[in-house]
């Protein structure tokens, strides 16, 4: 799978660890999420297109690369996505946010969608989806389904712990669209939950456990 990044810079794989282990507070655990979206966010836009524009120095005027064409689209999959929003704004603070809302149903385990607002004009932008947790994939294929369907093109997608077979399915649902994952983790259990994983990332980032 080409589309498929793991990361492997030891800050985030150590930041990971904490996270999962289940005496991490809320506090602590959401400063985590934001820490570990900065570095991962650091490595998803390396490849920002750039353009050379005329600035004027203390010593003279110069020609120095700045991000071109419209800027940034931040999606985060509601409501544990949200966890991650700051870390790439601290990157990109002219990113605009939109938003999607899924909910999974308990017994299909399947997405359904209850709220989508993108920022205009979507297909001019590159969208970064944002979910820290990457389980069967259906949440992250559903997102990006909806997404393009309003005109998006140049999409990104984030997540922290994946599974294999969400990885496996959102790369072959859309092979255009760069997945980048902090850690691929072992399996889904028999209720999709990822294992070894770190529990369910929406209450722990806000404390509805």
């Amino acid at each position: 799978m080409n589309n498929v990044i793991e990361m492997s810079h030891p800050l985030i794989k150590h930041k990971i660890s904490l996270l999962r282990d289940k005496n991490t507070g809320t506090n602590e655990f959401r400063k985590l999420i934001e820490e570990i979206g900065i570095l991962m966010g650091y490595e998803a836009l390396r490849d920002l297109p750039l353009e050379d524009v005329e600035v004027e120095t203390p010593i003279e005027t110069c020609m120095t690369p700045m991000i071109s064409g419209k800027k940034l689209a931040i999606v985060p999959i509601l409501r544990a996505g949200l966890g991650m929003v700051n870390g790439i704004l601290a990157l990109v603070p002219s990113a605009k946010v939109g938003h999607i809302g899924l909910y999974r149903d308990e017994e299909t385990h399947e997405p359904h969608e209850y709220y989508c607002k993108l920022p205009d004009p979507i297909d001019q932008r590159l969208i970064v989806v944002l979910d820290p947790m990457l389980a069967t994939g259906g949440s992250a294929i559903a997102a990006i389904d909806f997404i393009k369907a309003h005109g998006g093109k140049s999409i990104k997608f984030m997540s922290i712990i994946a599974a294999p077979e969400g990885v496996e399915r959102l790369a072959k649902a859309h092979p255009d669209v760069q997945i980048y994952c902090g850690n691929i983790d072992r399996q889904l259990n028999k209720d999709a939950y990822i294992c070894p994983g770190l529990g369910d990332a929406g209450d722990r980032i806000f404390g509805t456990i």
